[in-house]
């Protein structure tokens, strides 16, 4: 299956080679275009997808062609990565689909199944490490007391100690928020939340030829984890849909793609999606820019950085269109 894969793959980039410009894909039916793996996952392509993909489309096919040329086994691995909630699962669906028509097997993955744990302990996770890095901040500044003790677990039981407006009323909330996000800081996206080394293990096997390979599948509840054995044997490329698509832990990825948006984008889109039931929307809020800060310490590395308005962008315009939108996001708090 190597060799046919092989021969198959070298007449499809020939072919390639000798067009002069590549022409839209038309789209006939957004429903019948294979979406990612994450389970129950809910993926809607709408006409900004469409328009996004196809202008990343060519200039991440000229990025792949050399990557497919040099690999011996005519693999390569995209990764599109940013915010949770600016079209990362859309878009990589439609560009696997655009390769898929060139002839060039693609597989759309999910990066969301290789947490460690079920969302919404991951997000009871995330809470108890801010909370326990925030009273320790305050042990270690000298400003925890049996009454604030009391006032801090009133607040933690309505689940306002990350709301930041509240610090004019209780000053040492400042403290306390401060250091529960430099220890949430220090998981998030890190090992200790997230298995890339399982996932780094799939990308080396992908390129290294072999046909089969298992592939992880974990939902929103406890009995949904298991390993579904898949058939590369026609595929050249992996695009890998995730936020931490860019992360240094993640080993393999030829090409990363960023998706640029800002925390307060990210946020709007998770409460259209319900993708944070029962989270308190201020933690939720925490959470996503201290990830935007890991996205835009990333970023330097990608090789395509599209704008939210859909056109791409220099790494220089992206950290000063970020910075602006924060700029504006903040006055309007």
């Amino acid at each position: 299956m190597g060799d046919i894969l092989i021969n198959k793959t070298n007449h499809v980039l020939k072919k390639i080679s000798q067009k002069t410009s590549w022409a839209p894909q038309i789209i006939q039916d957004v429903d019948e275009i294979p979406k990612g793996d994450m389970p129950g996952d809910i993926i809607k392509i709408g006409p900004k997808h469409i328009q996004k993909a196809q202008l990343i489309f060519p200039k991440m096919l000229e990025l792949v062609i050399p990557v497919l040329e040099k690999s011996p086994f005519k693999r390569a691995v995209i990764a599109l990565c940013g915010g949770s909630g600016v079209g990362k699962s859309e878009t990589a669906s439609l560009l696997s689909y655009f390769l898929n028509q060139t002839g060039l097997g693609s597989y759309t993955l999910s990066g969301d199944n290789y947490f460690h744990r079920i969302p919404r302990y991951n997000d009871a996770e995330r809470l108890r490490i801010f909370r326990y890095s925030g009273i320790n901040g305050l042990i270690f500044n000298g400003l925890y007391s049996l009454e604030l003790r009391d006032k801090l677990k009133e607040l933690q039981e309505s689940g306002k100690d990350t709301h930041p407006e509240l610090v004019k009323e209780y000053p040492w909330l400042s403290t306390y928020q401060k250091e529960g996000r430099r220890g949430l800081k220090n998981y998030l996206g890190t090992n200790d939340e997230i298995n890339f080394n399982e996932l780094s293990s799939i990308i080396y096997k992908f390129k290294n030829g072999e046909s089969k390979i298992y592939l992880k599948r974990m939902g929103r509840e406890e009995s949904e984890l298991w390993y579904d054995l898949l058939d590369f044997s026609d595929k050249n490329i992996i695009i890998i849909e995730w936020t931490h698509g860019n992360n240094q832990n993640l080993q393999g990825i030829d090409i990363p793609i960023l998706l640029s948006s800002t925390p307060q984008e990210t946020l709007e889109h998770r409460k259209a999606r319900k993708r944070d039931k029962g989270v308190d929307s201020s933690f939720t809020t925490t959470v996503l820019s201290l990830e935007q800060e890991l996205i835009m310490s990333q970023a330097s590395s990608a090789k395509l950085i599209i704008s939210k308005d859909g056109d791409i962008i220099t790494y220089k315009d992206y950290i000063r269109k970020m910075m602006q939108d924060w700029d504006v996001e903040a006055e309007n708090e």
